[in-house]
C-alpha cells in the first residue's frame, strides 16, 4: 500500500532522512521506533506532504505522491494524527468531528456525516459524553482520542500516528492502543505508527523498523524486534514499562 524508495529530506542544511526505504502492506500495522531526533516525525511528515522530499519517491497504492499537497492526500485516503493533539480547542467536540468529516459531508451529505460521527462516539464513548464541551477543556487523553477520531472521519485507508501515547497515563495509553487495534481489525485499516513506548506499539504491530540518525538500520517482525538484544537494550528497557499484562 505504501512504499518509500530512497527518500532524502533536509531541514535547511541538515540531512534528516538518508535514503529511507520502507513499505507497509495492506491492513498491516507497522511501527517505527528510534531515539528522539532520529527522523521518525520527519518520515511521517514527508509521507503526508508536510515535509519536502529532496530526492527519492513515495508511493501510495502505486500512485506517486511525492510532494503532493496534504489536502490532496486526505482525499486519496491518507489520515495523519500529528504529535501535539492538534485539535480546534475553542470549538466543541462535535464541531471538531464535523470539521474532520468535511469530505464525508461534501460527497455523502449531512445524514451520513452524522452517522459517521456516531460511529466515532461508539469507538470513544467519552467523546459522546463531552460532545458539547470545548475541545480545549478535555483531558490530555480525551484530546488524543478526539485527534484520532478526527483523522478517522474521512475514512482513510492509511493512518499515520505520531506518538499517540505522549504524556498520557498508562491506563489511557492502553485504552487508545486497544481502540486503534480494534478499528484496524474491523475496518482493514493500514497503520504506520511512531511511538516512544515501543513495548506498547510493537504489541499491536505486524512489523517494525528501527530508525537511527535518519537511516533504517533494522527491519523485522514485531515479535523479533521485541527479542532483539540491541533493540531491547536501547528501546525496551525498564523505563519503557510494559502496560499490557
Amino acid at each position: 500500500m505504501l512504499r518509500l524508495v530512497n527518500v532524502n529530506s533536509y531541514y535547511g542544511l541538515v540531512h534528516v532522512l538518508k535514503n529511507v526505504s520502507m513499505h507497509v502492506g495492506q491492513s498491516e500495522v507497522v511501527t517505527i521506533i528510534g531515539a528522539n531526533g532520529a527522523g521518525k516525525t520527519t518520515t511521517l511528515r514527508a509521507i503526508s506532504g508536510l515535509q519536502p522530499v529532496r530526492s527519492g519517491k513515495i508511493y501510495f497504492e502505486e500512485t506517486d505522491i511525492t510532494g503532493m499537497p496534504a489536502e490532496k492526500l486526505v482525499s486519496l485516503g491518507i489520515g495523519h494524527v500529528p504529535e501535539g493533539r492538534q485539535i480546534f480547542r475553542p470549538m466543541s467536540v462535535y464541531d471538531n468531528l464535523e470539521i474532520g468529516g468535511h469530505l464525508i459531508y461534501r460527497h455523502h451529505g449531512k445524514k451520513q456525516l452524522r452517522s459517521d460521527i456516531e460511529k466515532m462516539f461508539d469507538m470513544f464513548p467519552v467523546l459522546r459524553q463531552r460532545r458539547s464541551q470545548y475541545a480545549g477543556t478535555l483531558s490530555g487523553g480525551e484530546q488524543q482520542m478526539l485527534a484520532i477520531a478526527m483523522a478517522l472521519m474521512p475514512r482513510p485507508r492509511l493512518l499515520l500516528l505520531d506518538e499517540p501515547s505522549m504524556g498520557l497515563a498508562p491506563i489511557i495509553v492502553k485504552e487508545i492502543f486497544a481502540t486503534i487495534s480494534q478499528f484496524q481489525r474491523e475496518q482493514n485499516l493500514t497503520v504506520l505508527l511512531i511511538e516512544q513506548n515501543a513495548n506498547a506499539a510493537l504489541k499491536i504491530s505486524d512489523r517494525g523498523y528501527v530508525l537511527e540518525t535518519g537511516r533504517i538500520i533494522i527491519e523485522e517482525d514485531a515479535a523479533a524486534l521485541m527479542t532483539n538484544p540491541e533493540v531491547k537494550r536501547a528501546y525496551l528497557g525498564r523505563e519503557q514499562k510494559e502496560i499490557w499484562e
